[in-house]
C-alpha cells in the first residue's frame, strides 16, 4: 500500500509513525525541531489520515506498508520511531527486517498483549451521524456525551474531514477499526531478537510500560533501555514535547 507521508528536513532518515486514531500531523511540533538534523518522514498508517483504507489491517501488513515506503524512497536503513500502535508497528518491522533499522524508538507501548480499552471512544465516534451533522460543534456535542475530556475529543475530531460535497466524513476507516479493534492490542513476538540500539520511552504517569514488561523487552530487544518522561502520560509527545525532543536527540546522537 502506498502510504501518505510528509517529508521534511535534511540528514539521515527518521521515520515516525502515529498511534491509533492519529495521523502524521500529531508529530508536527516535534518535526519542526528534529528536521534540523534529520530527513523526517511523517507517515499516515493505513486506515488513518490521508493514506488508503483497507479491510486488511494488522501489524504484518502495516510493517509491509513501511517496507514499501522505504523501498519507494530508496532508503536502505533508517531510524524508526513509533507511538502506541505505531510503536507496535515499528517493533514488528524491526523484528522482521532488522537490517533496515539503524536505531529504534518505541513511545509508550510494550510488546505484550493489551486488553481492549477503546470501546467508549468507538461508541462515541460511531454515534456521530457524519452524513447529517452541520458543523464540528455538532460532532463535539455528541462526542461529549461519551468523553468528558475536551483535549481527547479535539484529538479524535481531527479525523473528521470534509468530503467533495462539503459535508463531513471520517478520514479514519472507522468501520474496519471498530470491527477489528482487537488487533491493536496484539502481542508482538519473534524467535529472533532485534540487536540494534532500542529506546523505550514511556510517560511517567502512564501505565503502558510496566515493571512486568521488562523481561519481554529485554528478550526481544536485548540492546535496549527504558526511560520515563517526567510529568507525561500516554501522549508524552504532546504533553512534554521539549523533553521528548531532547531524549530523541540524545539517543540518536
Amino acid at each position: 500500500m502506498k502510504l501518505n507521508y510528509k517529508k521534511t528536513g535534511t540528514g539521515e532518515p527518521l521515520i515516525i509513525l502515529h498511534g491509533l486514531f492519529g495521523s502524521a500531523d500529531n508529530w508536527f511540533s516535534i518535526a519542526k525541531e528534529l528536521e534540523k538534523d534529520y530527513t523526517l518522514y511523517l507517515v499516515d498508517q493505513r486506515n488513518h489520515g490521508d493514506s488508503p483504507q483497507s479491510e486488511d489491517w494488522n501489524y504484518k501488513v502495516m510493517a509491509e506498508d513501511l517496507m514499501e515506503l522505504m523501498d519507494d524512497q530508496k532508503i536502505d536503513a533508517a531510524y524508526l520511531m513509533g507511538h502506541s500502535m505505531g510503536g507496535k508497528t515499528v517493533m514488528a518491522f524491526a523484528l522482521q527486517f532488522p537490517e533496515k533499522v539503524k536505531k529504534l524508538i518505541v513511545a509508550d507501548i510494550a510488546p505484550r498483549y493489551y486488553p481492549l480499552h477503546h470501546q467508549v471512544i468507538l461508541e462515541g465516534l460511531n454515534a456521530i451521524p457524519v452524513d447529517k451533522i452541520k458543523s464540528r460543534k455538532d460532532a463535539d456535542d455528541i462526542l461529549a456525551g461519551y468523553i468528558r475530556n475536551m483535549g481527547i475529543r479535539q484529538f479524535l475530531l481531527k479525523s473528521l474531514g470534509r468530503n467533495e460535497k462539503g459535508g463531513f466524513e471520517w478520514k479514519i476507516n472507522l468501520k474496519t477499526i471498530t470491527e477489528k479493534i482487537e488487533i491493536v492490542g496484539e502481542e508482538i513476538d519473534s524467535d529472533h531478537p532485534f540487536d540494534n540500539p532500542t529506546l523505550f520511552m514511556g510517560g511517567e504517569n502512564s501505565d503502558y510500560i510496566q515493571e512486568s514488561d521488562k523481561a519481554d523487552i529485554a528478550r526481544l530487544f536485548p540492546n535496549s533501555s527504558i526511560i520515563y518522561i517526567k510529568n507525561a502520560g500516554h501522549w508524552l509527545h504532546a504533553e512534554q514535547p521539549a523533553s521528548v525532543i531532547e531524549t530523541v536527540r540524545a539517543f540518536l546522537g
